[in-house]
């Protein structure tokens, strides 16, 4: 994760927030800025015993004090205290306090988290999964198209009742993914129940695509649904448009509504699918000046007619995509005001496993607007009303884009 990201969910950690003075946390800024800076990353403890760490004279003072308090616990509080913890927890706290939702600490299980969903693959089986709490078994949402899974037959609706023998009944959704990611062999033996029979079958684990690209045909009118911006999204979409364009499709529906963002560069390469070579996708801003413009220099194109559905939870990459798409190639804009995320984060992957998250730029529209916090606003607003049961067929957003682009 090198690359620059516009990351939107914000990932909190479950363990409780340290509380520290003002003072402490400036202690705090600079001892972790100092140590960050160099390859040891974070203080080096070892154990449960006293911190031990170099650092300049200029700041010697300051240091001073937070490895005094750091140890003032670990020897004098009542309970005994993880000093593990205590660095997570210190490191949390300064960057909450730079008041930036995207600037943020994750802990391991976070990064991990985050990295398969931006990474848009994984080591698994292909399905979706989540905890039956009726039942006790793990239930299967949903089958990835041409997973391992799929293969093997089995379908949303089924209980995983077991995994290589071992029941699954006392195990949580995210045990049970483990243990079939964890598979010591190629395959994994994998009980279901369905209809109330018991099913035993043999899936290969793999390699999986997440899907995160959906694509329909309405007479003509291409419909792409994208769901995130991950490393797989770009090359996904492609594909479902040269699908869609050998159906001969005559104008284009991109669906972003509740898509919170990814990957910058994935949002801008499906943009230089329909741009003009030299127009421009988006510019980033730091510190009140422009330092980039990203022109589309790329030899492909499009000239049909182009709707966008937004919504409020269109955020980051999506906006990027449709201001974009507005601004250097006439798109429409059907919905409702996006949600107004403009700044690009970088992340740094620590040799702990856990992960640094820093906004380091506002990124604007193509012709210089900056969105943070305002959003884009549709040329058609349309509000979508609620129904128990979604189709197209009462999706006013939609059938409005439909009746703006036939």
């Amino acid at each position: 994760m090198n690359n620059k990201t516009n990351v939107t969910k914000n990932n909190k950690s479950n363990k409780r927030s340290a509380s520290f003075s003002l003072l402490e946390v400036i202690v705090i800024v600079i001892m972790t800025a100092l140590v960050v800076g160099v390859s040891s990353s974070l203080i080096v403890y070892n154990n449960y015993n006293k911190i031990k760490s170099s650092y300049s004279s200029d700041n010697g003072e300051e240091i001073d004090k937070f490895i005094e308090a750091y140890n003032n616990i670990l020897d004098s509080y009542v309970e005994k205290v993880d000093g593990s913890d205590l660095i997570d927890e210190a490191i949390k706290a300064l960057y909450e306090h730079l008041g930036d939702p995207y600037t943020s600490y994750l802990d391991k299980t976070t990064t991990d988290s985050l990295e398969e969903q931006l990474n848009g693959e994984y080591q698994g089986i292909g399905v979706e999964i989540s905890k039956d709490y009726t039942t006790g078994y793990i239930l299967v949402i949903d089958v990835f198209k041409n997973s391992p899974a799929d293969e093997a037959g089995l379908k949303p609706g089924d209980l995983i009742s077991s995994v290589n023998g071992e029941s699954t009944e006392t195990k949580s959704a995210e045990e049970v993914s483990n243990l079939i990611k964890g598979s010591q062999s190629e395959n994994v033996k994998i009980g279901y129940i369905r209809n109330e029979e018991e099913n035993m079958t043999t899936i290969v684990v793999k390699n999986v695509i997440i899907p995160s690209v959906q694509s329909e045909n309405f007479d003509g009118v291409g419909y792409i649904y994208i769901e995130t911006f991950s490393n797989t999204t770009y090359s996904q979409f492609k594909e479902e448009l040269e699908n869609l364009e050998n159906e001969k499709i005559n104008s284009l529906i991109i669906d972003v509504r509740d898509n919170t963002g990814g990957y910058l560069d994935a949002a801008a390469k499906i943009a230089e699918l329909f741009i003009e070579k030299g127009k421009t996708i988006y510019q980033l801003e730091k510190q009140g000046e422009i330092y980039r413009i990203h022109k589309d220099e790329t030899e492909e194109k499009r000239n049909y007619e182009v709707a966008i559905l937004i919504n409020s939870n269109s955020a980051s990459a999506s906006e990027i995509l449709t201001a974009a798409l507005k601004e250097s190639y006439g798109a429409k804009l059907i919905g409702e005001t996006s949600f107004g995320k403009g700044t690009v984060q970088e992340t740094e992957k620590l040799d702990n496993g856990e992960m640094l998250k820093y906004t380091t730029a506002y990124w604007l529209t193509p012709n210089g607007t900056k969105i943070n916090n305002t959003g884009l606003k549709p040329d058609i607003e349309v509000k979508l009303e609620h129904y128990e049961t979604y189709s197209y067929e009462v999706d006013t957003q939609l059938q409005k884009a439909i009746q703006t682009v036939k």
